[in-house]
């Protein structure tokens, strides 16, 4: 986009911060000021957790106050433009925490269902800004077989682990079999998805599986 055109769009839709959703100021990009220094951060040992079969997952940001408004945003107002504020934190994320251990970046997908209804896969976009920060590629692993409800209706730890029970299958076991892969989605909660996905993938044969979220709800 020419320099010209931008200026003229930052003139009548100024860039908003993608967390407070403030208009940004000269110098600012994404992400405003104010929100870099008082988001809820998680940092060293406090942003890697484990997930079952899972082994580490690493996530910048706990998922409240304007991160949840933000990610709320992001995966039910359309804001996909989000994804590329977002890859780059998630993006640090990884560097410091699981570099080296991954061979392949991948995602946690939607069901068609689900995709066709919100008209695009919010993990999907958040792995391959993530992805594309990291000098990589993100490359599709699993599909969704299985319509589930929403996990965000259910509290009990049993029951979402539950809700996904074979809900995944390999798309292509030759793409994981005897590497490592690093599955990306926007919020981890009990971790039953992401635990879930890292069975299905360690089933068709790879070796361990690590995953990076946005944001942690616990």
């Amino acid at each position: 986009m020419s320099g010209p055109v931008r200026v003229l769009l930052d003139l009548f839709f100024p860039p908003k911060c993608v967390f407070c959703a403030k208009p940004l100021r000269p110098g600012e990009r994404e992400v405003c000021v104010h929100c870099a220094g008082h988001l809820p951060w998680l940092a060293g040992e406090k942003a890697v957790r484990t997930a079952g079969d899972c082994s580490q997952v690493v996530s910048p940001l706990r998922y409240e106050g304007p991160v949840r408004d933000s990610i709320r945003r992001y995966k039910f107002g359309g804001r996909r433009g989000y994804s590329g504020a977002y890859g780059k934190l998630v993006a640090g994320a990884v560097r410091t925490h699981l570099a080296g251990r991954y061979d392949v970046i991948s995602w946690v997908p939607l069901s068609d269902k689900r995709r066709k209804e919100r008209g695009y896969d919010q993990a999907f976009l958040l792995a391959t800004a993530t992805a594309l920060e990291l000098g990589d590629v993100a490359v599709e692993t699993l599909r969704k077989v299985r319509h589930v409800d929403a996990q965000s209706g259910l509290v009990a730890d049993a029951a979402r682990a539950a809700n996904v029970k074979n809900a995944y299958a390999a798309v292509d076991p030759e793409l994981v079999e005897g590497r490592r892969v690093l599955l990306i989605d926007d919020v981890v909660t009990t971790g039953s998805t992401l635990s879930e996905c890292a069975r299905t993938l360690l089933a068709a044969g790879a070796l361990e599986v690590v995953g990076a979220t946005l944001a942690r709800a616990r």
